[in-house]
């Protein structure tokens, strides 16, 4: 079982900035993506960023060159600084992790519960 864990969601004015944290732990062998999506109400899930641990990086276009994903290997741990935020940023993010457990089972995609980023004045 993977077990993701975010941080760093919150209320923030427009233009202002947040960073998200997300932590992987569990009985995993490797991870090959980890990243963020997020959903807004009446909206679908939407890819905002994802990062492998060799650093290839993938962006929505909606996040321009707002926001930029990193990670740490060794922490299991990806980012996600956000900046200029808009309004239209309103959602809430979930963290995402393809990964391979170390009992050898199939790769699986595992979620966080989500964290709320609230963008108003």
């Amino acid at each position: 079982q993977v077990q993701l864990v975010e941080s760093g969601g919150g209320l923030v004015q427009p233009g202002g900035s947040l960073r998200l944290s997300c932590v992987a732990s569990g009985s995993i062998f490797r991870i090959y993506n980890m990243g963020w999506f997020r959903q807004a109400p009446g909206n679908q899930r939407e890819l905002v960023a994802t990062i492998s641990p060799t650093g290839t990086t993938n962006y929505a276009d909606s996040v321009g060159g707002r926001f930029t994903i990193s990670g740490d290997n060794a922490k299991n741990t990806v980012y996600l600084q956000m900046n200029s935020l808009k309004p239209d940023d309103m959602a809430l993010y979930y963290c995402y992790c393809l990964a391979q457990l170390a009992s050898g089972r199939p790769l699986s995609n595992y979620w966080g519960q989500g964290t709320q980023v609230i963008v108003s004045s």
